[in-house]
């Protein structure tokens, strides 16, 4: 019988980004965001090399816009630290520092795992699924999700012509430390 162990993933290790869409009338005009999280810890606990739980931790207020891609022009320096600002609003980093996922069910996969939890954003608490690939010492998986499911209030200008798509994409890309 193996025994216990546990990895711990962060920045160190990878990266947890967030990526965000625009829509509405004036979307051509508006950019899609790259966000990455500078503080975060994946801890997995092994029986051997299967994993029996996963939990992640998010830091809110680590949160920093990479880039913005497309829009009338490219996005500035100033641009992102207002959206920053506007991120960090939505997401009511003053009352909720941590997004949290808790894995309650790990399922093989044929190139890593399927992780089925609770996912904790602004307070409120849904299902979510994840599916996470291992090929050798990478990690990798990606999930959307739909922002108004935990309260968090799409951005949006100029009246709601242009606001930030309710669906965002969450990634996680690391290297398992051996």
């Amino acid at each position: 019988m193996s025994s216990p162990s546990q990895i711990l993933l962060g920045p160190e290790q990878g990266t947890f980004t967030l990526r965000t869409g625009v829509v509405g009338p004036a979307a051509r005009t508006g950019h899609n965001l790259t966000i990455e999280f500078e503080r975060w810890q994946a801890t997995v606990d092994l029986d051997g090399n299967v994993p029996t739980a996963v939990v992640l931790a998010v830091n809110v207020e680590s949160l920093q816009v990479r880039s913005g891609e497309g829009g009338i022009t490219p996005m500035t320096p100033p641009e992102r630290a207002l959206a920053r600002v506007n991120a960090l609003k939505s997401l009511k980093v003053t009352r909720f520092g941590d997004i949290t996922f808790r894995a309650s069910a790990i399922t093989a996969t044929d190139d890593g795992y399927s992780l089925t939890g609770d996912l904790s954003i602004c307070g409120k608490t849904r299902p979510h699924s994840v599916t996470v690939v291992v090929d050798g010492t990478q990690v990798s998986g990606e999930s959307s999700l739909k922002q108004t499911d935990f309260g968090v209030k799409q951005y949006s200008l100029m009246m709601g012509a242009l606001k930030v798509a309710d669906e965002v994409t969450v990634a996680l890309e690391a290297t398992i430390p051996t």
